[in-house]
């Protein structure tokens, strides 16, 4: 975002202190911008396009399936069975500060206002179970992985209220090319044409599922959290709201995409530290929400130098046996 200087210089001394003052509020550029939002209405409006701002909207209707508390649902009939399969694995926190192989640890995501430039898309592999776009995704976007593995890339827009997401993303000149992409209305419950993928492998959005640092400052997470098994413990199915599926290998007693497992109601969490009971808590009332192939029992979450990777690492302590299966048929 540019901030346009206009002014009518009456004299030298007036130009110089307009261009001092241009300086000293450089750095506040990205904090708030006053804009016209790109959705119909009229006037200007404060936008702060911070990570902390996306905590304050509202991430699809109150009744939609992500802002469902599970920790009253039924058990599955298959529990035991399909528990036993991933009753050994631990929680790893796939996310966290520092680097990993030279990149962020976890899936990255920008917060944008309503006036962001929007870029057009190449997609190179499932365009046609993508939304055209184009995406307000700057260039400078950070790419999951430095651009290595998945290679999401997320936006969110919070005045429109529109999630934007993209696969395996990379620059090309002046636009972005990717496998697949899908937008998303925060105001809507619609959900993906059926069997369309999405940047995700079970067609569901990323940014709902994952474990952000300023939710922990919130004090809650109100959502189910992302989380992969391997190929053989999932089944080649999905159920609602999930809406693509993939070749895995899981027989009859596996998950498939769309499935929750959450912590059981007697696991103690009082040893734990306050920003891993927040996280624990969660688990308890919204679950964990199958969405990828991936190493089993590891929970997304985006990369914030904020995150203790030693206490995350705890997390380890809580193994498969210790969760439920939601009941899905």
């Amino acid at each position: 975002m540019k901030n346009i200087l206009r002014s009518v210089v009456f004299s030298s001394s007036l130009f110089i202190c307009i261009l001092l003052f241009a300086s000293c509020s450089k750095n506040k550029i990205d904090k708030k911008i006053s804009t016209p939002p790109d959705n119909g209405g009229g006037g200007s409006i404060t936008c702060t396009a911070t990570k902390a701002a996306a905590e304050n909207i509202q991430i699809f209707p109150a009744d939609n399936p992500w802002n469902k508390d599970i920790s009253a649902s039924p058990i599955d009939p298959y529990n035991t069975q399909i528990i036993s399969g991933i009753s050994t694995p631990v929680i790893k926190a796939d996310f966290g500060s520092g680097l990993w192989q030279g990149a962020p640890i976890g899936i990255p995501y920008i917060v944008v206002c309503g006036n962001q430039p929007k870029i057009p898309i190449n997609f190179t592999d499932y365009g046609d179970e993508s939304d055209a776009g184009p995406y307000p995704m700057p260039l400078s976007a950070p790419i999951e992985g430095n651009g290595s593995g998945d290679a999401h890339v997320i936006a969110v827009d919070i005045e429109n209220k529109i999630l934007y997401e993209l696969f395996y993303a990379r620059v090309n000149g002046n636009h972005w090319d990717a496998s697949s992409g899908a937008i998303f209305n925060l105001n809507s419950n619609q959900l993906r044409p059926e069997t369309w993928t999405s940047a995700d492998a079970a067609g569901l959005p990323i940014f709902p599922g994952l474990v952000r640092y300023d939710e922990i400052l919130k004090g809650v997470i109100d959502h189910p959290i992302r989380f992969t098994l391997t190929n053989s413990n999932v089944k080649p199915a999905y159920i609602f709201p999930a809406r693509h599926k993939v070749n895995s290998t899981g027989g009859q007693y596996s998950l498939p995409f769309g499935a929750r497992i959450r912590l059981k109601e007697n696991f103690d969490i009082s040893n734990y530290s306050a920003t891993n009971q927040i996280i624990l808590r969660a688990m308890k009332k919204y679950g964990l929400i199958l969405a990828d192939i991936g190493s089993n029992l590891y929970i997304t979450g985006a990369p914030d130098e904020r995150w203790n990777n030693d206490d995350l690492r705890k997390l380890g302590q809580v193994h498969g046996s210790d969760f439920e299966v939601v009941k899905f048929n």
